[in-house]
């Protein structure tokens, strides 16, 4: 597919399903990703994978996340937050190793990941796959970072869902690009 219009049509999958990409096929994402953008060369990318065989670990994860929010979930609530680790086959968790007082401002460490992460969402229906980006408070929680091995203060970006695309496309309108530029007149 030519590169302009992959970027043309790119689009949340709704719904993923087996099988996800091979080693060899992330392998090629992240090589990919870490051509992004990266002022001063901090390489402040991290990319964890949730393989289809952790998924439940990880559900599990993501269960105690809420259970540390919000003690009185229901387990109704519970198995709904451990299911989100079951939306897709393999789950990448995008991170950005931010150096904290450098004289690269953070928002550029940030950047550079969440432009890796993107990179990832472009690669993956290069390959014949779909992907979605989610966060959610998970996100945030110091004890999911360093228990997927990153740092309290490390940023999760996002988990990209990817697997293979099943179902149609989502039946929201795509914006106009003309409502988000202006010509600057000096």
């Amino acid at each position: 597919m030519d590169a302009l219009d992959l970027m043309l049509t790119r689009e949340s999958a709704l719904k993923l399903d087996i099988p996800g990409p091979s080693a060899e096929e992330l392998d090629r994402m992240f090589a990919s990703a870490v051509r992004a953008p990266d002022h001063g060369r901090l390489r402040p990318w991290r990319f964890v994978v949730i393989g289809e065989t952790l998924r439940a670990a990880f559900g599990a994860v993501m269960a105690d996340s809420l259970r540390r929010r919000d003690p009185s979930a229901s387990e109704a609530e519970l198995r709904r937050e451990r299911d989100k680790a079951f939306r897709a086959p393999v789950i990448v968790a995008v991170a950005a190793k931010v150096l904290k007082g450098h004289k690269i401002p953070e928002i550029e460490q940030i950047a550079s990941a969440s432009a890796a992460a993107q990179t990832i969402m472009l690669a993956a229906p290069a390959l014949g796959y779909g992907a979605v980006w989610k966060t959610g408070a998970p996100a945030y929680d110091p004890t999911v970072k360093t228990t997927l091995g990153l740092a309290e203060d490390d940023e999760i970006i996002g988990f990209l869902l990817i697997g293979t695309r099943t179902g149609g496309s989502s039946p929201l309108p795509r914006p106009e690009p003309g409502d988000f530029v202006s010509v600057w007149a000096g």
